[in-house]
């Protein structure tokens, strides 16, 4: 999906600016035109679906259960007694937040597979997530923070490692191999700096810091929401306008410079928006591993579209979080269980497949 200029609209003053033309494919009023695929629309129509009815059954379960039409009704004002404050000030805080968070690694996964060229630049692999990590780590252990200071500690953490990472990587502009090598060094150096921060942090912080560190949606409020939300509000539409030039840097420099694309200027803006997506879904839920990495192969695969596919793996990755939290409720029986515990574990056994996949297509 890619909105776009139309000069045509400006040559023709005869076009009336506010009649909107709705073609197969595209949607175009007054000089801007959005185009998009079909396929790719209803597969994020269906996701956006499947995720809200995850919440809903997530919002359910629990000590005290509730059906999911108690759960929509409870949401709509005419719930059981009781349900309204276990519903909308308890459960749907954690369940929001799961959606808002997998959307955020979902799309910043796709920017990041698409600028590095590489299925495994994922930010949690090339660092930028353990960037934020270690960022909203100095704000709970050094700095005792709440959850604003905590996000604006995991952005700083996660710009400051992409702007070194990106220095580090430049060698007459930065190549997608390139980046994901120093990127991996850089995610090594990381982990020493955060297991230094625990060794230095007392008993009571430790803890907290561990259990964060997982990924987790337990104790999740209404602060972690207006987190995940603002960064989604702030940074998505900068994606999303972007979103062709990053079709063009995928065939290459040149050919996008050819094209009128500053390859350079286009891959900063992308790599910083993408890093701001990471940092604000790692501040509001910790690092949930694995989800930028899978989600926009996964939504590739049921599109079956060429280019990035921003909205479709965000979509994606939504519904990967909030069902990987209903599956961790339903088999505990409790919400105590990690979120990344789950998608840590079919994280693994997917990477091991996809490097399956790369061996045997000789290409690894």
């Amino acid at each position: 999906m890619t909105l776009v200029k139309d000069d045509t609209a400006l040559k023709d003053d005869t076009a009336p600016p506010c009649v909107v033309e709705v073609r197969p494919g595209i949607l175009r009023t007054g000089r801007w035109s959005l185009r998009y695929d079909t396929r790719a629309l209803l597969v994020c129509v269906v996701l956006a679906a499947l995720t809200a009815c995850a919440m809903v059954l997530a919002i359910g379960t629990g000590t005290y259960e509730l059906s999911p039409p108690e759960v929509v009704r409870t949401l709509a004002g005419d719930g059981p007694p009781g349900a309204g404050f276990v519903v909308l000030d308890l459960r749907l805080p954690r369940a929001l937040v799961a959606a808002l968070v997998g959307f955020a690694l979902g799309a910043a996964g796709a920017v990041f597979q698409s600028l590095t060229r590489n299925p495994l630049g994922s930010p949690d692999i090339i660092g930028f997530g353990n960037g934020a990590s270690a960022g909203a780590l100095v704000a709970i252990i050094v700095l005792d923070a709440g959850a604003a200071q905590t996000a604006l500690g995991a952005v700083c953490g996660g710009l400051a490692t992409a702007a070194a990472v990106y220095v580090l990587a430049w060698r007459r502009g930065v190549h997608g191999y390139r980046l994901v090598l120093v990127g991996i060094g850089a995610s090594a150096v990381l982990g020493s700096a955060t297991n230094f921060l625990y060794l230095r942090a007392d008993l009571g912080k430790a803890a907290q810091a561990a259990s964060w560190m997982i990924g987790s949606l337990n104790a999740r409020d209404w602060p972690e929401v207006r987190v995940a939300a603002l960064g989604l509000m702030a940074l998505v539409p900068v994606v999303l306008v972007y979103g062709r030039r990053l079709t063009m840097l995928e065939m290459g420099d040149d050919t996008a410079a050819a094209l009128g694309v500053p390859p350079e200027r286009s891959r900063l803006v992308l790599l910083s928006a993408g890093t701001g997506l990471t940092a604000m879904a790692v501040a509001a839920a910790g690092p949930i591993p694995f989800v930028a990495m899978a989600a926009p192969q996964l939504a590739r695969r049921v599109t079956r579209a060429a280019g990035p596919g921003v909205l479709p793996a965000g979509w994606m990755g939504a519904f990967l979080v909030a069902g990987a939290d209903l599956v961790t409720q339903r088999l505990t029986g409790s919400a105590l269980l990690p979120v990344g515990v789950l998608t840590g574990v079919a994280g693994g056994i997917y990477l091991a497949w996809l490097l399956r996949g790369e061996r045997h297509g000789s290409r690894l």
